[in-house]
This record gives C-alpha cells, sequence and structure tokens, in this order.
C-alpha cells in the first residue's frame, strides 16, 4: 500500500474529480457517508456529537457529516469557524446545506467570539478543523480550542487527521496544540506521521476508509513510502525445489557472541537456520564453545582465537552472507577486529547490535563499510551512530541519508519497521506487536535476514521477507501465548508456521 505525501494527496483528488468524472462537492459527500457508516458502528444515536469545522474541505467533510449524523436520528450541534471570512467552495455549500437542513437544530458559525459548549464525558466530539493540508502549528484560537478538547472527558473521533497533526514532518510542531483524538478516520490512505511512535498520542485508534479515489491515479503515482502486505511478500518468496541439497542452499557465517552473551550467538543461529539456510558455521571465542555445540547441533562452531571476545578476522571466501554483531561486545580488541573483517569480507553482511554500537564510537569507519551492507538498528542504536534525531522524521531522513551514502539497507527496527533503500524508497513493515519488545528479539532479526540472504535473496528482498516474517512470527506465537510472555525464542519457534502462511 502506498503512502502518498500531502501534495499528492490533492493532486490524487483532482485526478479523480477529472478522470472519474466526480464534482468535488460528490466526492466530499462519498467521504463524508464513509465516515457517518464508521461512526455509527461506533456509537449509537443516544451519544450527544459536537462538530467542530474548519474553513477548509476538512471543515466542509464535517458539515456534511453533522448533516448525515442528524438525518440518522443524532443530536448534533455544528460550529463552523470562518474567522477570515472566507470559506473553501465546498465547505461554502455544505454550509447552505446545513443552514437548509432542519435535522441539525443547533448551528453556529463562528466569526469572532467564541463561546465553546461544554463537553461532557458522553459527548462524542467530531474534529474536522484542519486536515493533511496543514503544513505549520496551530496558534491562537485554534490552539486553545485544541487545548480545550484535549482538557475534556469527550471521546473525539478526527476527520482524516487530528488537527494540529502534519501528515509527514511534525519535527517543528508544537505537540501541546495537536488534538488527541480517541479515533481517526483517514480517508484512503494512512499518512507517515501515523507510523511514528510519538504520535500514536494523538491518532488513537486508526481507521482507514475506502473514499474510492482513483485507482489509475493511485497506480501511477510514485510514492516514496509504502506499507509491505502479505500479496507483496508472496510475489518475492522463491521457491525450494525437489531436488536441492544443503551446498545448493547457501552457506552463512555468523560472528556472533562474547563471554556471558553466548545466547545472542544462540538465538541468531537457530534464527538463521530456521530460514532456509543450508549450513551455518558461528564464529565465537573459545568459552562459548560448549554451549553453542549443546544448544544448536546443526551448526559448525568455528572457535576464535581469544577466550572470551573476538579477536580475529575470518576468512569469508566460502560463504555466502556474514551477519555479524550479536553479543559481540565492544571491547577495543573486538572494535579492530570487527573493521578488518567489514573491510576483507566480499559477500553480503548483516551488522546489528554490537557492531553497530561499534560503529558509533568509531564513525569515521562508516565510510569504509561494504557495499551493499544490511544493518538493523533500533532508535538509540541508530541515534548513537548518526546522532540525536528529535522525532522519527528526522531519523528516518537520516537513515534515508546513509542509505544513499553507503549503497546500502538500512531498517529502522519499530512497531512499523522502516527499510530505507539505497534509490529513496521506504518500506514500512506491518507484522509484529508490543509482546516483541523483548531481549533478542533484534538478534532473531540478524539470523532470518542472514539465512535469507545465503538463501540466495538479494538484499531488498531478503529485507523485506525478514522483516515480515520476523513480525508475522512473532504475531502469531503473541496469538497463542499472549504478548506479555512472548519471549525471543518463540518468535523463532513460530518460524516455520510464518513461512508455511506464507506459502499456503
Amino acid at each position: 500500500m502506498k503512502i502518498f505525501t500531502s501534495a499528492q494527496i490533492h493532486e490524487l483528488d483532482e485526478y479523480t474529480i477529472e478522470h472519474e468524472p466526480i464534482e468535488s462537492i460528490h466526492l466530499m459527500e462519498r467521504a463524508a457517508r464513509a465516515i457517518v457508516r464508521a461512526i455509527r458502528e461506533e456509537w449509537s444515536d443516544a451519544v450527544p456529537v459536537v462538530v467542530f469545522a474548519g474553513p477548509g474541505n476538512n471543515g466542509g467533510d464535517a458539515l456534511a457529516v453533522a448533516r448525515l449524523l442528524g438525518e440518522q436520528g443524532y443530536t448534533v450541534t455544528a460550529y463552523l469557524f470562518n474567522i477570515t471570512g472566507h470559506l473553501s467552495a465546498d465547505c461554502e455549500t455544505n454550509k447552505k446545506r446545513i443552514l437548509g437542513n432542519h435535522q441539525v437544530k443547533n448551528f453556529v458559525e463562528v466569526t469572532q467570539e467564541f463561546d465553546p459548549p461544554k463537553l461532557e464525558a458522553g459527548t462524542l466530539v467530531v474534529d474536522g478543523l484542519f486536515g493533511s493540508g496543514l503544513n505549520k502549528p496551530l496558534a491562537g484560537g485554534f490552539a486553545s480550542l485544541v487545548k480545550y478538547i484535549n482538557a475534556s472527558h469527550s471521546q473525539v473521533v478526527s476527520i482524516d487527521v487530528p488537527s494540529g497533526l502534519m501528515a509527514e514532518d511534525n519535527t517543528f510542531n508544537v505537540r501541546a496544540n495537536i488534538i488527541r483524538a480517541t479515533m481517526t478516520l483517514t480517508l484512503q490512505q494512512p499518512k507517515l506521521s501515523f507510523l511514528f511512535a510519538e504520535n500514536q498520542q494523538f491518532v488513537g485508534r486508526l481507521r482507514t476508509l475506502d473514499i474510492q479515489i482513483s485507482a489509475e491515479g493511485m497506480e501511477q503515482t510514485d510514492a516514496p513510502y509504502e506499507m509491505v502486505e502479505e500479496a507483496d511478500i508472496r510475489r518475492i518468496l522463491m521457491p525450494r525445489g525437489v531436488f536441492v541439497h544443503k551446498g545448493m542452499m547457501g552457506h552463512a557465517l555468523l560472528v556472533a557472541g562474547s563471554y556471558g552473551m553466548a545466547g545472542a550467538a544462540i538465538l541468531a543461529a537457530k534464527a538463521c537456520l530456521r530460514s532456509g539456510i543450508g549450513k551455518l558455521t558461528v564464529h565465537t571465542p573459545r568459552s562459548n564453545n560448549l554451549v553453542l555445540q549443546m544448544a544448536v547441533p546443526e551448526a559448525i562452531v568455528q572457535q576464535d582465537l581469544e577466550e572470551v571476545g573476538f579477536g580475529e578476522p575470518v576468512d569469508t571466501d566460502e560463504y555466502d552472507v556474514m551477519g555479524i554483531g550479536p553479543g559481540l561486545g565492544q571491547t577495543e580488541g573486538t572494535a579492530i577486529a570487527l573493521i578488518a573483517q567489514l573491510r576483507r569480507t566480499q559477500c553480503p553482511v548483516v551488522a546489528d547490535a554490537d557492531a553497530l554500537n561499534i560503529l558509533a564510537n568509531h564513525r569515521a569507519w562508516l565510510q569504509q563499510l561494504p557495499k551493499g551492507i544490511v544493518m538493523t538498528p533500533h532508535p538509540r542504536e541508530f541515534d548513537r551512530m548518526m546522532g540525536h534525531s528529535s522525532d522519527s522524521f528526522e531519523r528516518l531522513q537520516k537513515a534515508l541519508d546513509l542509505a544513499r551514502r553507503l549503497d546500502g539497507y538500512i531498517i529502522l527496527k519499530g512497531h512499523y519497521s522502516a527499510l530505507c533503500l539505497p534509490d529513496g524508497h521506504v518500506y514500512f513493515n506491518t507484522t509484529g506487536n508490543g509482546g516483541m519488545a523483548t531481549a533478542g528479539s533484534g538478534d532473531v532479526l540478524t539470523g532470518i535476514i542472514t539465512g535469507l540472504l545465503g538463501r540466495g535473496y538479494k538484499q531488498e528482498d531478503a529485507c523485506l521477507l525478514g522483516m515480515y516474517l520476523h513480525g508475522l512470527a512473532g504475531d502469531l506465537a503473541a496469538r497463542d501465548l499472549g504478548v506479555e510472555s512472548l519471549v525471543a525464542s518463540d518468535i523463532i519457534r513460530y518460524l516455520p508456521r510464518a513461512f508455511k502462511q506464507l506459502e499456503a
């Protein structure tokens, strides 16, 4: 599913109006009817409704919703804020329609002073002040109104976008001046800002309503952002031939573990094996030899010369992929061995965990990373490498810049993990749950992507399939076990089911 910018959304509206063809006021009515259907599914007509409409098309939507709810038997009070004396054409039309409709008995057009209504706990507020076209923080009276709504105990439904929240970049926004919605009914496509953790407090529960924007227009529009869906993943899944042998399924090298951190190496190794790799060699310090041999008998254990850490680079000529970082430690000797390893490795590389922490402490080494490297940082690891980001949008832009400079692939891990490609495109993952916020989950992802690369997938496909499978296995585990008790090894245990679901 493509995620369009606010400018593209406006262009697609115009494309639909021209090519369907449909008048803009009729498209607005179509959107309003979809919003009313969603509201009626959640709230009965016994709930009093207060509608706040702004002067633009978002306000036009809100006025149409107020009229339609009134026709369905709801008790509706509508406020239209016309401070400048200028309404959009469709907002003006819906104002006239509501004035001619006797079902909305309380309609107030605010031009100067505003006496706010009392918002009770049992009242539903429909927020239609500002939509996706907003490009600056709210101030003055609108900011005061937002704070008043947020301070009430009413439930709030926002139309398309919570008023005050911008569709993409909220880096310099005033967060106190953004509606905190109970539910956001967004039109046609989610907005980029909805995918960032810090904006969840404003979006609330999200529903995406199909208002039949031109499918042809959306297909022709190249969106910089996309949400990965199961159909996308099924298309890249490689079948496993019946006459294959382990030598044809790839040989992976995993450089992982240190004294006291053998578990990270075990989790990554098991995940790699469960992802279809033919052979796996784990390079780990001598102190971890026995536990690796017992915990992962399917893997070859290659002992480092060091007793407790990674101290010597490995010849990678016989390997198809290398994963490096889980539980590696950050001693100076390990750091020197890491950069030596990265310089000499010719096969695809997946770097995570302590590999990233070491690079954060030696930022000049970033220039020496191999082309096509896959890096899987969580937000703190990324900020340590690239400097503090004030919000997720700024961090995403830095990740895109890093992917371009390295000609590599950066997965920013989170609820919607973001795969940043060298060409500037971003894919957001749609699987996963809060139970996966547990130690070792990232090591599992490293193992999965390492296994898929060794299996023969190209970097982009391995990353897409890897993060989707990782989240899907977590979802299947959560379905059986719940989210509170989920641990990283559960994700590995449910990987076969995730593969089976995709292959079905």
